[in-house]
């Protein structure tokens, strides 16, 4: 498999050898080979498959799990799942909710932009989709408004990135389609001009 390879999160020192041993059953804890699931930190991946490998004397069953879009491959012990916060893909209600969420009016505080970046940051590594769709809505600039900086485009980005990713796996559509989609209803939010930040904050406040 291309691109690198990666056990996380490793609890047992360093320089010890693992040694591979043979694949162990398809499912654990509620989670499949094949299917596609959301960690936190990574977005969308795939179960590959499920393995054991010895660890300092030690046997540790894991999971692993392809990011396609990253060319990276994870192993994640299958004790650490619940901690790292690795999830089910959405229903689709959740879905519906977070596409109307980004109908909605900008709700931007008004606080220095590296604290706000640290915010949105957390919120799209929570893998939590609405977080995620909040973040969208915050960052979104139609032709028409005023541009984004550098920093707010790369947040914009990967939040739409993580969004995307989830609802084409979810709605089975590709992820050109879930981005149209995406798109089409941000066209539906309110407008924002110059005195956007100011409107939006004064509304989060109320």
């Amino acid at each position: 498999m291309n691109g690198p390879t990666r056990t996380e999160p490793f609890m047992w020192g360093v320089n010890k050898e693992f040694s591979m041993v043979a694949k162990k059953s398809v499912q654990r804890l509620g989670f499949k080979t094949g299917e596609y699931i959301v960690y936190p930190a990574h977005g969308v991946g795939m179960i590959v498959a499920i393995e054991e490998q010895e660890v300092a004397g030690l046997t540790l069953e894991l999971f692993v799990i392809s990011f396609e879009q990253d060319k990276l491959t994870l192993r994640v012990p299958v004790a650490k799942i619940k901690s790292v916060g690795m999830r089910k893909l959405a229903e689709e209600d959740l879905v519906a909710k977070a596409l109307d969420t980004v109908t909605g009016r900008a709700r931007v505080k008004r606080t220095m932009w590296s604290r706000r970046a640290q915010e949105y940051e957390a919120k799209i590594n929570s893998g939590d989709l609405i977080a995620i769709s909040e973040v969208v809505r915050d960052l979104y600039r139609s032709d028409d408004q005023p541009e984004q900086s550098y920093s707010e485009r790369q947040l914009f980005e990967q939040a739409m990135d993580r969004m995307s990713r989830e609802i084409a796996a979810v709605n089975r559509l590709t992820l050109t389609e879930a981005v149209q989609l995406i798109e089409k209803n941000l066209a539906k939010s309110p407008r924002r001009g110059k005195n956007a930040e100011a409107e939006a904050d004064e509304e989060a406040a109320a």
